[in-house]
């Protein structure tokens, strides 16, 4: 157990926690205490019907996306009860650098899953708020795998359902990017199996895995015309340092290689069989799935093809420069158009 302020409340809260006892894994084994933190804005309704779910991303936190909260947006608090739920192994729920369980601390934390978070995520849901029904789950990247399972796990309660930028099946292409995100991490100086004393130590491994991101998680286009001007840094190299480097340097190298592995092994197909198709023409949900249109990561195409085996499903393609990363809103046109998609969404009566 080492600590990390990145992940304590003044930087990622407020969160609140809600304890599982003997959470049962689905690659073997369970943790005998896990803590999943949240956050909610806005207020739950008497009939508990005005809910939406916003699981998060790779790296991120319940935080991350809070900007997408907001009176007269989509997500307004005045209308709905949001809830933010942390990733099990993100840094804030039960991860390897803060358990007190010496059997799963740092490199003995067990394999979990995208189906581990969102039955813990369902147990928070149900036993501390009695939800029965979601208006809309939406999420981006590994928030869109979340989604996707949500969608087909539990197809009674999702009433919407808006994966943005990720796919139901990581896909093989996909599978080797990710091999090289964890070897970023894994083959650092210092990382020592995942027995570090430090997150510092990690320095440059975090450096390299940011790289690595700034290669993919933009556009050619992005750097070729210089994009990088509008969101007011002076120079790649500023880009680079300000913005991925700036980004990646404060985190557990554990807890990203925990999410990692999640990402790489997510599959909605397990549910029917390894039949994808199946799988997804089982979603009884309203989909608007969103991939970006430059995404070099989660590619158009292959959300293009999820989009045809979901039954009543809009596919809504992002336009940004920015690629993978336009859902950080930096430019406030892909804000924007993100927040009216999910209008228009809340916007079908379901």
């Amino acid at each position: 157990m080492i600590s990390n302020d990145y992940y304590a409340q003044e930087n990622q809260g407020p969160y609140e926690f809600f304890d599982i006892q003997n959470f049962e894994l689905e690659s073997g084994g369970s943790i005998a205490n896990l803590r999943i933190a949240y956050s909610t804005h806005g207020t739950l309704n008497e009939a508990k019907d005005n809910v939406i779910l916003f699981p998060h991303m790779f790296s991120g936190t319940s935080k991350s996306l809070e900007a997408y909260v907001g009176e007269g947006k989509a997500l307004d608090p005045t209308k709905y009860f949001i809830i933010f739920p942390n990733q099990i192994g993100n840094g804030v729920s039960t991860s390897p650098h803060n358990t007190d369980d010496a059997a799963i601390s740092m490199c003995d934390f067990p394999q979990i899953t995208i189906g581990d978070d969102v039955r813990a995520q369902h147990a928070l849901l149900t036993e501390v708020f009695g939800i029965t029904e979601l208006q809309l789950v939406l999420g981006w990247s590994m928030g869109a795998q979340q989604t996707y399972e949500w969608a087909v796990r539990y197809p009674d309660m999702v009433k919407r359902a808006a994966p943005i930028g990720g796919t139901a099946k990581t896909s093989d292409h996909n599978t080797v990017m990710v091999e090289g995100l964890i070897g970023a991490l894994r083959t650092a100086v210092n990382f020592n199996d995942g027995n570090y004393a430090s997150c510092e130590d990690l320095d440059k491994g975090l450096c390299h895995l940011a790289i690595m991101f700034a290669a993919i998680g933009v556009s050619r286009e992005f750097y070729a015309e210089e994009h990088w001007r509008d969101a007011g840094f002076e120079s790649v190299e500023d880009f680079l340092v300000n913005f991925w480097k700036a980004w990646f340097r404060p985190m557990d190298p554990n807890a990203l290689v925990c999410m990692l592995d999640k990402w790489q092994h997510a599959d909605v197909s397990k549910h029917a069989g390894g039949d994808l198709a199946a799988a997804l023409g089982s979603v009884k949900a309203i989909v608007h799935n969103m991939p970006f249109e430059q995404d070099m990561m989660f590619t158009e195409l292959e959300c293009r093809d999820d989009s045809a085996m979901i039954p009543n499903c809009e596919h809504k393609p992002i336009p940004s420069s920015w690629g993978h990363f336009a859902m950080f809103g930096v430019f406030p046109q892909d804000f924007g158009f993100l927040d009216n998609q999910l209008k228009d969404l809340l916007a079908i009566p379901a």
